[in-house]
């Protein structure tokens, strides 16, 4: 568990695994908290064990910087659902180049063979690239919202959302500490775009913060405030506003 509340420090990590591990298996950004993991030094740890690295990447792809390649994690699994725009239905599997064609996955596809149309079970081949991990027909609807999402978060550029998303954190949280609540966050060089702002009553509140049109979420004990690269300063000051006359 964590000591703070917050993150699991790499130290934990590095106590936790030894050689009967198979997985460290983590998320790159804690729903909880914001709190973002180093993948590097969470790579290294399972690779020195002899073990595999496995991020849930979900709430990090989209609004931090990802290179997979420099981080060595072996696997690392996102989707167009949260911070890439893209809506649900669809996940991402990444696989580290040299372990692909190492891993024939039990369950599979047709997508996943070399002569897809061939139908033929005895002389099922894997593709020699990452598409052996596919599984069945994609829904095209959602691959179409999630390419939509794509386009907006490449047309924008990671660098300019990374430094957005700081700037609107920033007076999110200076605003909810003027008001006088109190927060859990990460510290600044591990914090995200998730704030978690402490509260009485968290479904209350997302419910009176949405009939005013401002649309966050809850978790137990805190409302969770994720502003992204297209909300404005003002929206971010609303959102206090209306919170604190709601209450504490």
């Amino acid at each position: 568990p964590s000591r703070d509340g917050v993150g699991v420090r790499p130290d934990q990590f590095a106590e936790a695994v030894d050689e009967r591990t198979l997985f460290l298996a983590t998320s790159h950004v804690y729903f909880t908290t914001g709190f973002a993991n180093d993948l590097r030094t969470l790579a290294d740890i399972a690779r020195d064990a002899g073990a595999y690295s496995l991020i849930d990447g979900y709430q990090g792809a989209g609004q931090i910087e990802v290179e997979l390649a420099e981080t060595g994690v072996d696997f690392y699994t996102t989707g167009p659902l949260k911070w890439l725009l893209g809506g649900p239905g669809l996940a991402y599997l990444y696989v580290r180049d040299a372990l692909v064609e190492t891993l024939q996955p039990r369950l599979t596809s047709w997508f996943a063979t070399q002569r897809q149309f061939d139908f033929d079970l005895q002389g099922f081949e894997y593709r020699p690239d990452a598409r052996r991990f596919e599984m069945g027909t994609p829904s095209v609807a959602t691959v179409h919202t999630a390419l939509g999402g794509q386009e907006i978060i490449d047309e924008v550029g990671i660098e300019t959302i990374v430094r957005r998303n700081r700037r609107l954190t920033l007076r999110l949280i200076e605003e909810c500490r003027s008001a006088g609540f109190s927060l859990r966050l990460a510290e600044p060089d591990e914090r995200t775009s998730i704030v978690m702002i402490g509260h009485d009553d968290p479904p209350g509140a997302v419910k009176h913060l949405a009939e005013e049109g401002v649309i966050v979420d809850h978790r137990p004990g805190y409302v969770r405030v994720s502003p992204h690269f297209y909300n404005t300063i003002e929206e971010v000051d609303r959102c206090v506003e209306v919170l604190a006359a709601y209450g504490t």
